[in-house]
């Protein structure tokens, strides 16, 4: 085991891919992954299983959605233990059941907008659902620049955002999450930053100082207070593959945006405390923290041979 952080934020990790998948069953990689209030750990991947779901040992539960979706991209446990899972092959949004059953579906399996129409949805990336009323939350994403806004029962009441680098504009937009508060946390990727926004789409503040964000996840498990968990991808370029903090890492904020700690400070690798491509954050009831990472899409298929590399970590809180 290697220790990251520091104080509070001091964790254990392994190195070694999280999660103890059958045999034969091969993750491919970790889109994202989602704790509900049960401590179920649910594994959204584009692997043998779309969905695996654990206890927290990493001991299989079930596994669910081998004929639902396209291409996973990012998963949401809501207050309510709905699962919202967003697949940006198909660009729909679907809430189901914590056993696979579809109960909801934002937008029409394959026919997405049109790029940059700003309409819903334009291959979507992640949900955030506002815990105090159930309103959701849709990141769109990746042929968009918009945040989508719904009621607990998909009706639509506002959509912000557009293209660009500006306050309120997403080059990006990758990932949300909200607060207790309702506050709307934007993982704005290729802008380098997390915008913040209030539950009407109005532009607070910005944090920047980091590399290529991916994910964002707010909790206040095993903490004080909430804080922000940043997972960021490798912000150099091929001639610059040994440099030092610039990502891929975690970064810890308050939630004013002062960074409260960085885990790793190391280039992506293998070795435990190093990273491949944190895309997205989760934590359970004692403040452990789920990395899951497109090890496969940013580096495996690019080896010589393709192989897949690790896609799931988890960082065991001591702090």
């Amino acid at each position: 085991m290697v220790r990251l952080g520091e104080g509070s934020f001091t964790y254990e990790v392994s190195g070694e891919n999280w999660g103890k998948l059958p045999d034969g069953w091969v993750y491919k990689e970790a889109a994202d992954v989602a704790v509900d209030s049960k401590d179920r750990v649910y594994v959204y991947n584009r692997g043998t299983s779309p969905m695996v779901v654990y206890d927290t040992d990493g001991n299989v539960l079930t596994s669910w959605g081998a004929d639902i979706f396209k291409n996973p991209h990012g998963v949401t446990a809501g207050p309510d233990d709905s699962i919202y899972c967003v697949d940006n092959g198909d660009s729909t949004i679907r809430k189901m059941t914590p056993e696979g059953e579809v109960l909801m579906t934002l937008g029409t399996p394959g026919q997405p907008a049109p790029k940059m129409s700003g309409r819903p949805f334009s291959a979507p990336t992640q949900v955030a659902i506002d815990n105090r009323n159930g309103d959701i939350y849709v990141a769109d994403g990746y042929s968009n620049a918009r945040v989508h806004k719904y009621d607990a029962d998909g009706k639509h009441i506002l959509s912000w955002g557009e293209s660009g680098t500006s306050e309120g504009q997403f080059n990006i937009v990758h990932n949300i999450d909200t607060d207790s508060e309702g506050w709307v946390y934007v993982a704005d990727r290729e802008n380098h930053r997390i915008q913040v926004f209030s539950s009407d789409g109005v532009f607070e503040a910005q944090w920047v100082n980091l590399s290529r964000s991916a994910a964002v996840h707010l909790s206040s498990a095993g903490q004080d207070s909430e804080v922000a968990y940043v997972g960021e991808y490798f912000g150099g370029i091929g001639s610059n593959d040994t440099g030092t903090d610039i990502g891929p890492r975690l970064t810890i904020h308050d939630k004013n945006g002062n960074v409260l700690a960085r885990l790793s400070h190391e280039t992506f690798g293998d070795q435990a405390g190093r990273f491949w491509a944190p895309h997205g954050i989760a934590t359970d009831s004692q403040g452990d923290i789920y990395v899951a990472e497109v090890s496969w899409a940013e580096f495996g298929r690019n080896l010589d041979p393709p192989q897949e590399l690790r896609s799931m970590q988890k960082l065991v809180r001591i702090g």
